[in-house]
């Protein structure tokens, strides 16, 4: 049972006569911030009794009188202005722990009503290494796939890859200018890297400096504007001088935006300037911006030579993402990448033509979109066609194969406004009965607050992530081991078979613990410690029961099939227990927005709260046996609870740390 679920449903019944429409009143009833107020609490008596113009106790009472909650709860109790508080009964408690303890889903009801899900997650350009910016999508995707299964959804999850278009035009063109056959023959995705980058680098360079005297433009314009402002009379009204200081002040933040942003796009440019070889590739490759897109369209139309180069570095480029996928023990149902779709994307423009939904704007096909000053473009004047495109004709494809309820976007928050029209298209298009989601993410940051980066500023590769959380990881189970009597220390295929487990599961947990939209510091000294809201507690945690069992000499088998029951005599049982209980409406908070911290804030409330109960209840020395076994069948449900908890955010458990 789902208990939260649970309330709302007697909660709807008893509000019924009241309201008309209770979905934001049953949206008040929470866990109790503090147990001396009961386990869970109804603050729907308030706002209804200002609606109604009665009294809020009032209210509360005559909600309390039509709750049917005996077998559930005890007496509901009204506190203050309305608050009405619930503390669920003990026998009650105890049943639903025994049914847990039997029961493989621990006794988490599935969805009444299954949906079909398809996950859109990861999607990195195939050409190039991964990097940092791809942890978030990776974890953040497979965490909800993972989630939605197990609430009894199905669940396609796909990886979007980016197997086709400009990106591949450059490799090609860096491959034939740049590239070092030794270095290719030896590490081939590293050098197609390399080459990239160095594209990468002369067309921001020529870039640069066509948009160079329209930023200089644009500043001179934000200067004039912001001392036109300040020259202007004081004003006596209060209000315009408010409305004036606010004007000013945006003029300001422009300017300051404006002389930022050139100043950056000056020291790009000199730095290129300042380094020779750099300097002589940028002035003989002038026209590099032309040609990659030439060598683009090229592949596109089926040329044989880049059809080929593109055949030759594509095997090479997938086996090593895999090779990263298989250390964060990542999978996806499909991996339809952009060359996939590449052959639907005309039929995608004459159908958007034919509906009367696409028109010519300046030589583009474009979708004009109601709120958007500029189109969305799906073809453009050379007839090359965009991202847009392949999404809309992933849409339909998804829709005609899969016939998903919802489809969810995990990628970063900077691409919000491409799905916003997306999907805005997508419905002009027809594809109205599909939940279209775009699950937004912040961004990765250092130290100093930016964008994390290594030294010399290069983004960070993935694998050198892992590789160092992993190495980290091994010095603090040697710390943590050599602390330990000889007889209980790890070997040293041990130590690197758990610093293994515990470097990945902290990469991955402390991306998870963060609220997704929000930015967050990179930390390996946080993310690692042996304490606070870290996969290396909660993994922990779970070793923690598994040690008690080996000194209990405990047969956790035999534990499971005895007749022994669960009491909840003691404050800390009773608190161990509700914790447990929860299990539930961890699931469901976590899946009402696609969340997966709402699910880690619940593991690290059970494990303090696990925590708390060992501390205050002796297990293998409880007064009796009957309440240590008891107790041992407490422990297992933790245990048992704290790594479901952690597969299902992609994080494997140990049972020695």
């Amino acid at each position: 049972m789902n208990i939260l679920t649970e309330l709302k449903d007697r909660f709807l019944k008893a509000l019924a006569p009241l309201v008309d429409d209770p979905a934001e009143l049953l949206e008040m009833i929470r866990p109790a911030q503090d147990a001396k107020f009961g386990d869970y609490q109804a603050n729907c008596a308030m706002p209804l009794g200002k609606q109604l113009g009665r009294s809020p106790r009032d209210i509360a009472q005559q909600i309390c009188d039509a709750l049917k909650v005996d077998d559930l709860c005890e007496a509901p109790e009204i506190a203050g202005p309305g608050f009405i508080n619930l503390r669920l009964r003990v026998d009650w408690m105890m049943a639903k722990l025994q049914l847990a303890r039997a029961d493989q889903r621990l006794a988490v009801d599935t969805v009444a009503e299954p949906k079909t899900y398809v996950v859109d997650f990861s999607s990195p350009n195939v050409a190039k290494p991964m990097h940092v910016g791809h942890i978030r999508s990776t974890v953040i995707g497979d965490a909800l796939c993972r989630i939605l299964r197990f609430a009894g959804h199905k669940v396609i999850s796909d990886n979007h890859l980016g197997d086709w278009g400009t990106q591949f035009g450059m490799i090609i063109y860096g491959f034939r200018h740049f590239g070092d056959p030794s270095a290719y023959a030896n590490q081939p995705v590293a050098e197609l890297g390399r080459v990239y980058r160095e594209v990468r680098k002369l067309l921001d360079y020529h870039e640069g400096l066509e948009k160079l005297p329209v930023m200089e433009k644009t500043l001179v314009e934000r200067r004039l504007a912001v001392a036109q402002l300040q020259q202007g009379e004081p004003l006596a009204d209060k209000a315009e001088r408010k409305k004036f200081n606010k004007q000013l002040r945006r003029a300001e933040g422009q300017l300051r935006e404006s002389e930022t942003e050139l100043a950056e796009l000056q020291s790009e440019i000199s730095l290129l300037e300042a380094d020779p070889e750099l300097s002589q590739l940028a002035k003989k490759h002038s026209d590099i911006g032309t040609t990659v897109l030439q060598e683009t369209v090229k592949l596109h139309e089926g040329d044989a030579e880049n059809l080929a180069l593109w055949e030759e570095f594509l095997p090479a480029c997938r086996q090593e993402i895999q090779r990263i996928y298989d250390r964060l023990d990542i999978s996806f149902d499909k991996e339809l990448g952009e060359s996939f779709y590449h052959p639907r994307l005309p039929g995608v423009v004459e159908s958007f033509q034919k509906a009367g939904l696409a028109e010519v704007s300046e030589d583009a096909m474009c979708v004009f979109l109601d709120g958007y000053d500029a189109p969305m473009i799906i073809q453009k004047r050379d007839g090359a066609y965009l991202y847009a495109t392949t999404d809309l004709a992933t849409i339909q494809y998804r829709r005609q194969e899969w016939k998903p309820d919802a489809i969810l976007y995990v990628v970063d928050f900077r691409q919000g406004e491409h799905f916003e029209k997306l999907f805005a298209a997508a419905r002009k298009w027809g594809h109205t009965e599909v939940d279209l989601r775009h699950v937004s993410f912040g961004t990765v940051l250092g130290g100093d607050g930016k964008p994390f980066k290594t030294r010399s500023g290069d983004t960070v590769g993935l694998e050198s992530l892992l590789d160092e959380a992993e190495k980290r990881a091994l010095a603090v189970i040697i710390e943590n081991d050599e602390s330990k009597p000889e007889s209980v220390r790890l070997d040293h295929s041990e130590r690197q078979g758990v610093a293994k487990v515990v470097g990945i599961a902290a990469l991955k947990y402390a991306d998870l613990t963060q609220n997704r939209t929000s930015d967050y510091v990179f930390s390996y000294d946080k993310m690692l410690a042996l304490n606070g809201n870290t996969a290396t507690y909660m993994q922990y945690s779970y070793a923690r029961v598994h040690g008690i069992f080996a000194r209990g000499g405990v047969d956790v088998d035999e534990l499971r099939g005895s007749t022994a029951t669960i009491a909840l005599g003691a404050d800390a049982e009773r608190a161990l227990g509700l914790q447990l209980l929860r299990f539930g409406d961890a699931i469901d908070e976590s899946l009402a927005d696609y969340r997966p911290n709402q699910l880690t804030s619940y593991l690290f409330d059970l494990a303090k709260t696990f925590s708390t109960f060992f501390e205050n209840c002796p297990v293998l020395k409880a007064e009796s046996e009957t309440v240590r076994d008891s107790r041992l069948l407490l422990c297992d449900l933790t245990a048992r609870t704290l790594g479901k908890g952690l597969e299902l955010l992609g994080i494997q458990v140990i049972q020695k740390m």
